[in-house]
């Protein structure tokens, strides 16, 4: 446990997700707060709302870059290492006793109480700093998908020759609006049924494309691909084959990327019992097994119908131009899925902030006073905070408009630390593991292997970013 000289130094990287303490004692929980209502299948919606997202588009990609089996082998594994990582952290929700121990209500909370000292400070930069990347990254997602709409229908009327070019930006700016609007439910547990739509939407565009693969390769009279992947040959070279096979590592771990928020959607569950870290690891159960099913079958189906020629995005990349009305509807089905995926994301972040001023400025007006709209909370500085935030995403979004190369260094760098490095010390301290004990010596293994991997998915996913940056204009929106 850390000490209690660990928060004055620390403070900066508390966050809270509820709302204040308030209402009689019948509708508080054991801390004090408003109770919590969360079930198994809310705490799968949120997770299911985090995983499946941009990222199975890209897997064929992914698929295309490693072959059948490296590509298999890698999806498995990845899933497997993210199921167990997510139950270690599942027990850290609580200090101490896992029914009446003392709450964490963050990740980076945590940390504070398992770890301590300087990993606080760097838990909470690349927690928060990562979450901001998912914003970017997912505006850039959601435009994509609502330009590749438009070009859709263009296509249909113009013909697939047809050059039916257009800027991103607009929808980059349209995607923002709406979440400044959504931005203004105030916490984590109010946003359930935007996640639940959202968990929706995401199995409609997956299975879309699910059956837009399996049409295509039925039509193909047979399965497309290779054992190992894309070949260096006249149009890819030996060094852009390593890269392209590194980054598909990146894609495959932010695909599976959702251990950051795991915390705090723990911290919506109700009270005991049973107790939160077993209904969690229940959800948790649930939730990657769906994914990873679902990722399976979209990556190998996608692979199938297109082999090497897979496009980063599935549904935008025009492998599929017919029927476009079905395009149409995944694609809008994506961007409703977005909105509220980037909720899920960025309430932590936040929360974060609003704690951290309220603690500075007590009793503020400017902070402090509220107006209750349905499920939309007003005050001045949310509102100018929030919507300040998101405009910077969606400016930065406008900058880098490219959607495989950011998702590939997003899941890179986050990955090791995020979702194997932090989960497995705590685990170890909390249970106190002895050292070079056989436990102690497997965990330490796989967070080794997993910090070689996300470090060699970070070179070949900068590799691609720089690549896309030489060949895209700034705010061009192409």
């Amino acid at each position: 446990m850390a000490k209690s000289g660990h928060r004055s130094g620390e403070e900066a990287f508390e966050v809270s997700v509820e709302a204040g303490n308030h209402g009689d004692a019948s509708r508080l929980d054991d801390d004090g707060r408003p109770r919590r209502t969360g079930t198994m299948w809310t705490a799968s919606a949120h997770i299911i709302t985090a995983v499946i997202g941009a990222g199975v588009l890209s897997l064929a990609w992914v698929m295309a870059q490693l072959g059948w089996g490296p590509g298999l082998v890698a999806m498995v594994v990845f899933a497997a290492i993210s199921y167990y990582t997510s139950t270690l952290l599942a027990e850290c929700y609580r200090s101490g006793d896992p029914v009446s121990g003392k709450r964490n209500y963050t990740y980076t909370e945590a940390v504070r109480a398992f770890l301590g000292g300087a990993k606080v400070q760097f838990c909470g930069v690349i927690q928060y700093a990562n979450l901001v990347g998912i914003a970017i990254g997912y505006t850039i997602a959601a435009s994509i998908s609502m330009l590749a709409i438009k070009r859709a229908d263009c296509f249909h009327d113009k013909g697939h020759r047809s050059p039916c070019r257009s800027s991103s930006n607009p929808y980059m700016i349209l995607f923002g609006a709406v979440q400044i609007i959504f931005s203004q439910i105030p916490d984590f547990d109010q946003i359930w049924w935007l996640s639940i739509v959202a968990a929706i939407m995401s199995f409609t565009y997956a299975t879309i494309g699910l059956s837009l693969g399996i049409s295509q390769t039925i039509s193909h009279r047979g399965f497309r691909g290779t054992l190992t992947g894309v070949a260096a040959a006249a149009d890819i070279t030996s060094t852009q084959k390593v890269w392209r096979s590194l980054q598909a590592f990146g894609d495959i771990s932010f695909a599976y990327s959702y251990a950051y928020i795991l915390i705090e959607i723990q911290d919506t569950i109700k009270s005991p019992p049973p107790s939160e870290s077993t209904v969690m690891k229940r959800a948790t159960m649930v939730s990657v097994a769906t994914t990873t099913v679902f990722y399976m079958l979209c990556g190998c189906m996608g692979y199938a119908a297109f082999g090497d020629d897979a496009p980063d995005n599935l549904l935008t990349g025009f492998g599929f131009y017919e029927p476009f009305w079905l395009l149409d509807v995944a694609n809008a089905a994506i961007v409703v899925h977005l909105v509220g995926a980037y909720q899920v994301f960025v309430q932590p972040l936040f929360a974060f902030v609003e704690t951290r001023a309220a603690a500075r400025w007590p009793g503020s007006r400017f902070l402090s006073r509220e107006l209750r709209v349905g499920p939309f909370v007003f005050s001045v500085f949310r509102l100018t905070w929030r919507t300040a935030f998101v405009c910077l995403t969606t400016v930065v979004a406008m900058l880098l408009p490219f959607f495989g190369d950011v998702v590939g260094l997003l899941g890179a760098v986050s990955f090791w630390p995020l979702t194997v490095y932090f989960p497995v010390e705590m685990y170890i301290a909390q249970q106190g593991v002895p050292r070079w004990s056989t436990r102690w010596v497997c965990l330490q293994t796989l967070s080794v292997a997993c910090f070689l991997v996300s470090v060699a998915g970070a070179i070949g996913s900068t590799a691609g970013v720089i690549d896309a940056v030489k060949i895209h204009k700034p705010f061009s929106g192409y």
